[in-house]
């Protein structure tokens, strides 16, 4: 039986043959669940994008309780079903081009127990490439003390921000979101104003410095 059989199954070290005889002195006695439970990360295990299981660093991460958060969708822990809605086909399109089942961003995510907003840097691993959405693990790492929180800004203005500091043109950021490059240039003007800005490089370096975008949409 491999390794990941015997995660999959929940099977202790007694159960693969590693006795108390065999165990180093001292060991305590570990458990798949107990590994999974107290991990020092937040993780989640999902089915079509319901969580179905997550351990209590994922718990007090997002202020909730276990009956919150399993048996929902992801769609609760998004300040907007929108933003929900645009991950989700973003995940699908740049595993699809991967190949490899590996996902990984930075994006704004909300606490349940006070509706705040923090950044979040999410990695997860697809284990049906065909269907990246099927069934996955997630891991969930709260990076807002490097980050400001996101404020007067839509969730289409991070995004298109957020591609801006990759060094993406209007072009290809229109490209990679699905949408005209007048409509990013618009969004990129409104973004100047906010920021009191009157170049785009000028932008970028106001995000850069403020922390609020690099890398949101990063794929690693």
């Amino acid at each position: 039986m491999s390794d990941d059989e015997s995660s999959a199954k929940g099977l202790t070290m007694e159960d693969q043959g590693m006795t108390p005889a065999t165990r180093p002195a001292g060991a305590p006695a570990l458990d798949y669940r107990s590994a999974f439970e107290f991990a020092p990360v937040a993780v989640a295990l999902s089915r079509d994008r319901i969580i179905v299981d997550c351990n209590l660093r994922m718990l007090a991460m997002f202020g909730a309780q276990r009956d919150e958060l399993v048996g929902h969708t992801f769609e609760r822990l998004y300040p907007t079903r929108a933003e929900f809605d645009r991950t989700g086909r973003r995940i699908l399109a740049e595993l699809d081009a991967r190949g490899d089942g590996e996902y990984s961003d930075e994006r704004v995510m909300r606490r349940l127990s006070d509706g705040r907003l923090f950044w979040c840097h999410v990695s997860g691993h697809a284990f049906d490439r065909a269907h990246p959405h099927a069934a996955g693990i997630w891991s969930f790492e709260d990076i807002s003390r490097s980050r400001q929180d996101c404020v007067d800004m839509t969730p289409r203005e991070r995004e298109i921000g957020a591609l801006l500091v990759e060094g993406l043109t209007s072009k290809l950021t229109a490209k990679r979101l699905g949408l005209s490059p007048r409509t990013v240039e618009i969004y990129r003007s409104r973004l100047m104003r906010k920021h009191g800005v009157d170049t785009a490089t000028g932008l970028v370096r106001k995000l850069m410095n403020d922390g609020q975008l690099a890398g949101m949409s990063r794929n690693g």
